[in-house]
């Protein structure tokens, strides 16, 4: 893949990117410093990419990378506990926040990647090496854990 490539495919994909981060992050400023510092670690590791048909799968792994090493950043910090107003229209409703909050990391990354960013089961799966059964499993025990979740509010 040629850089021209690169840059003509990062432009495809750069919502995809944002708001897969805002989605981790809850934050624009710090979604598109993600974004950002992922896109340029790509390009300098381009070279290292062997498969160009697994670009989307590669880079979003990069930002998820991304996406932890500032979640560690501001919980050390002790300044990040709670999403801001601005994150994605569909993530605000307090409740469903509150409940995807709570879900484990493991099942919170396929929820936020299967129905925020648009990702199928398979990529999903690919994004987060695992088999895709596993993605599967997580993504029926997380919706299972939501349901019960979201129906405990409505019950308050």
């Amino acid at each position: 893949m040629t850089e021209e490539q690169f840059a003509l495919h990062i432009e495809e994909i750069k919502y995809k990117l944002y708001r897969t981060a805002l989605l981790y992050l809850g934050n624009e400023t710090l979604a598109v410093d993600a974004v950002d510092e992922s896109v340029y670690k790509a390009l300098c590791s381009l070279k290292k990419l062997r498969q160009p048909e697994y670009f989307d799968t590669w880079i979003i792994r990069i930002l998820i990378n991304e996406c932890y090493k500032e979640l560690k950043r501001q919980k050390r910090r002790g300044s990040f506990d709670e999403f801001p107003e601005t994150a994605e229209e569909a993530f605000d409703r307090l409740p469903l926040k509150e409940a995807i909050a709570k879900l484990p990391k493991d099942l919170k990354e396929v929820i936020i990647l299967r129905y925020f960013s648009g990702y199928t089961l398979v990529e999903t799966a690919e994004i987060l090496q695992i088999p895709q059964g596993t993605a599967a499993s997580r993504q029926r025990r997380a919706l299972s854990l939501l349901r019960l979740e979201l129906k405990e509010e409505v019950s308050k």
